[in-house]
């Protein structure tokens, strides 16, 4: 998921440089929102994990 992400900030990184303001301000919302939804998702794993008690493996 940070993988898509880093892909919708590249592209908004290049719509911007050619000046296409509408698909760079699109791209980097939804750059935002898919960040956050992976640093939600990791924070839930990781309380999910320390709440079970286990430990990951070495």
């Amino acid at each position: 998921m940070l993988s898509w992400a880093l892909v919708f900030f590249i592209v908004a990184v290049i719509a911007a440089i050619f000046g296409f303001t509408g698909i760079a301000a699109a791209s980097a919302s939804v750059a935002k929102i898919i960040f956050v939804v992976f640093i939600l998702l990791f924070v839930i794993s990781l309380i999910a994990n320390a709440v079970r008690g286990r430990r990951p493996p070495a």
